[in-house]
């Protein structure tokens, strides 16, 4: 599910709700307030191991997954749809004759996922003779039997529905009374209820959470029909409810006066913005093409990090296995033999899965490797890519960079983005010192539409929010801007980094990837950032 079908999802009014297969069943709030219990776990997984070692199979990993949503979507002043949905089961992956298989069940019973796991080794020992050359995977410890939480105050499963949308309903009247004609707000929460058993040694427990509250605030100029849409400008976090439970600490005002927010959000607050911004924006002048220094908000940049350097740097895409779907990448594995100049010596990547916070933030990832930090891009060079097991060993490491996930209990884990952020500068410098000598830029804010070819190379990115920069000094917000990039040149750009006081996160619930598509949620965190040179173009004119 990509983040657009999320929002027409979202749109749809009472009645009109379908819920996609991978939500499982509608159940009661109340029911959301619970867990199976670890020695349950125990021992289906060990029934599964135990049926697979007989079966032939010479490794195997059993996922018990119990995987919980909530949606409270609202418009103007109704609700427009309260769901809670649950999906259950139990995914066995098997290596036998040197093959992977795979098979998985909603019955909750021994017989059933022993059943599953002979069914993984048939099909491995199927897709054998097909194999040029067996699995091989890094080694992994078993840990024994562990267990880990987000690390949230609230768990937002537990607030009452009363709550959630009295919230909901202050910040759209907010909204309405601060000049918006719509306004759409939502409150998505999520909590995964993951256990890992391998024939390695581990029975890992872990609870995730995370939460999001998009809005979209959109005011209507009567006179000519000109309207203009500002969405909210929160992130996704893997956090509980405090985000969002009262005053936000760790918010930042820039300095054209627009808040943006860390770890914790006032939706009320940014929706009054959002309201102000939108009307701003009917009046606001168009850019004039061409070539400008950008200042970057981390709203805004977080997308370009994804895109641009978190997916090329997959090292399956690098390979070609996702050719078919997801693309490919122009970071082959010569560039990163030769060091290749990714971006200039300012920009320092990372992927990092032990980020407190974030949406990819787990103790253990879906093969039951403990979760780390490397680096992607050092001094501006190729160093490294996301790998797992099975990639290891191609990219000349001897262990998995912890980064496999599964979006169910139902589909096989493989590799997904981790965590990527830039690093803050390391010298001292401000938001208004980075401006002081930007003579004529443009400062963008918020995330917004862009295209990208399947490697990665070329793209183009829109945002919320637009500000002139004239000679070191913010101007007038201006309208329809787009930036054009060549991965490589944009990132040799980067002149500048602010310090890790301006660090915060940005992120996605809804980065697909895979056939059969799976999604996963992802943070990427930066400082505001200058790129200088880059080419600009005015949207309005180039729809025509």
């Amino acid at each position: 599910m990509h983040r657009r079908d999320f929002l027409a999802f979202g749109a749809m009014g009472v009645g009109g709700l379908v819920l996609p297969a991978a939500f499982g069943r509608v159940i009661a709030a109340e029911a959301l307030d619970s867990a199976i219990d670890v020695a349950v776990k125990k021992q289906l997984a060990d029934a599964a191991m135990n049926a697979a070692k007989s079966a032939g199979a010479t490794y195997t990993d059993v996922r018990i997954g119990r995987y919980l949503r909530q949606f409270v979507i609202t418009r103007e002043r109704n609700v427009e749809n309260i769901v809670n949905t649950e999906s259950t089961g139990v995914g066995v992956r098997v290596i036998a004759d040197g093959a992977w298989g795979f098979a998985a069940t909603n019955d909750m019973t021994a017989d059933a996922v022993a059943k599953a796991a002979r069914e993984a080794v048939a099909i491995a020992k199927a897709n054998a003779p097909g194999q040029s050359a067996p699995v091989q995977l890094a080694p992994v410890k078993g840990v024994g039997e562990v267990s880990w939480r987000t690390p949230i105050v609230k768990n937002s499963m537990t607030v009452p529905i009363k709550d959630k949308v009295n919230l909901l309903m202050g910040v759209n009247a907010a909204a309405l009374d601060a000049g918006a004609s719509f306004i759409r707000s939502t409150l998505f929460l999520v909590n995964e209820q993951k256990y890992f058993a391998s024939t390695d040694g581990s029975y890992i427990d872990q609870d995730v959470h995370r939460i999001w509250a998009p809005m979209e605030v959109t005011a209507v100029d009567q006179a000519s029909g000109k309207f203009r849409t500002r969405e909210g400008l929160s992130a996704p976090m893997g956090l509980g409810f405090e985000y969002l439970d009262g005053a936000a600490s760790g918010k930042t005002v820039l300095p054209n006066g627009v808040t943006v927010y860390g770890q914790s959000y006032d939706m009320k607050e940014d929706a009054i913005a959002a309201a102000k911004q939108a009307k701003a924006k009917i009046a606001a002048p168009s850019v004039k093409p061409g070539k400008y220094d950008l200042v970057l908000d981390p709203s805004h940049t977080w997308l370009t990090i994804h895109e641009s350097v978190g997916h090329p740097l997959e090292l399956d895409r690098v390979l070609g296995y996702e050719a078919n779907y997801a693309g490919t990448s122009f970071a082959t594995m010569d560039k990163l033999q030769s060091h290749f100049q990714y971006g200039s010596d300012k920009v320092n990547i990372v992927a990092d899965k032990t980020q407190p916070g974030s949406l990819g933030a787990v103790a253990y990832d879906d093969e039951g490797v403990k979760t780390k930090k490397w680096d992607l891009i050092r001094d501006g060079k190729l160093v490294g890519y996301q790998a797992i097991r099975d990639q290891a060993h191609i990219e000349g490491k001897t262990e998995s960079d912890g980064c496999c996930y599964a979006d169910s209990w139902s589909n096989v884990q493989f590799q997904r983005m981790a965590n990527v952020s830039l690093e803050p500068g390391k010298q001292k410098m401000s938001v208004a010192d980075m401006i002081a000598d930007v003579e004529d830029g443009v400062y963008i804010i918020g995330d917004g539409s862009f295209s990208i070819d399947q490697q990665r190379y070329n793209a183009q990115f829109g945002g919320q929010l637009f500000y002139e920069i004239k000679n070191g000094k913010i101007g007038q917000q201006i309208e329809d801007v787009a930036y054009q990039i060549r991965t490589p040149e944009f990132w040799n750009a980067c002149a500048g980094i602010c310090d890790a006081s301006d660090y915060r996160l940005g992120g996605s619930f809804f980065d697909g990837k895979g056939q059969p598509a799976q999604v996963s949620a992802v943070s990427h965190g930066s400082s505001t950032a200058r790129f200088n040179g880059i080419n600009v173009i005015n949207t309005a004119r180039s729809l025509g």
